[in-house]
């Protein structure tokens, strides 16, 4: 949802985001999907991938949410903790307030970046 929302966000020259997780499931949970659709974003087609050391070497900032030693070490990677809960297999009322912190968190994370928002 993260990189989802800061490329819907962002200006398009200030780069994109890719989602990986540490333990990627084989699909977008159908919960998320249905989430982000409320919100005019379409995850159905997304496939999740696996985030390591070489997919995070090219990144100027690495967002993870709470993958702890679990992820990858990039020396002089700036790096960034959100701690959010797993909205696999959770209610749509929970999944709707996950989905609405993690918007929260893109616009300030873009306002900190200086970059005009696009919506």
């Amino acid at each position: 949802m993260a990189a989802a929302f800061f490329n819907a966000l962002a200006d398009n020259s200030d780069g994109q985001a890719l989602s990986a997780g540490t333990q990627p499931g084989e699909r977008v949970h159908p919960e998320v999907v249905s989430a982000m659709q409320e919100v005019g974003i379409d995850l159905s087609g997304a496939i999740p991938q696996l985030l390591t050391e070489d997919l995070a070497k090219d990144a100027d900032l690495l967002i993870t949410m709470g993958c702890g030693d679990a992820c990858p070490y990039v020396p002089g990677l700036r790096k960034d903790d959100w701690p959010l809960e797993d909205p696999k297999g959770q209610s749509m009322e929970n999944v709707r307030a996950i989905r609405d912190d993690i918007q929260v968190r893109v616009r300030q994370l873009l306002s900190t970046l200086g970059s005009p928002q696009e919506r």
